[in-house]
């Protein structure tokens, strides 16, 4: 008999010590991220001490297999940051870890939660889609970064 095992998958809060296993979920889940600016370990330490962060993972038998972090401006919500891994995409683990972001940030009064994601990652949008947010292609993004990896 083969394993019929079914994995449990866990969506908890994400942990600095869960740093190292993120930065590998993102690398095996091909997101971009910029380990020498916003996305380095003391700066996302410094994140989740305040009160508008919710950053999550999800994770199979111990191990993360997801992530999300939400954050908002006391007006509206961002989600950044998720990535499921390859071999545990179609799960529905990526729709968990948006509706738990989308759930605590209406705890937070927040009304609208936004995403923004980048042409060439369609996938993103595919997932975006399927989870009933709208594309708008009239909005277009503006940005100022004090230095490339920010």
């Amino acid at each position: 008999m083969g394993s019929d095992r079914v994995s449990i998958v866990m969506i908890r809060e994400f942990r600095i010590e869960d740093y190292d296993a993120l930065v590998a979920l993102w690398t095996d889940a091909r997101l971009p991220f910029r380990p020498q600016g916003r996305d380095r370990r003391d700066r996302i330490a410094r994140e989740i001490e305040g009160e508008n962060a919710v950053f999550l993972v999800a994770e199979v038998d111990g191990r993360i297999v997801g992530s999300i972090f939400g954050t908002h401006d006391g007006r509206k919500g961002w989600i950044n940051r998720l990535a499921v891994s390859p071999i545990h995409r179609r799960q529905g683990i990526a729709a968990r870890l948006v509706e738990e972001v989308e759930g605590r940030l209406s705890g937070c009064g927040i009304e609208i939660v936004a995403c923004l994601i980048e042409e060439w990652n369609t996938l993103s949008m595919e997932v975006f889609e399927r989870l009933d947010f709208t594309r708008h292609p009239d909005v277009h993004y503006f940005s100022k970064r004090r230095h490339p990896d920010v």
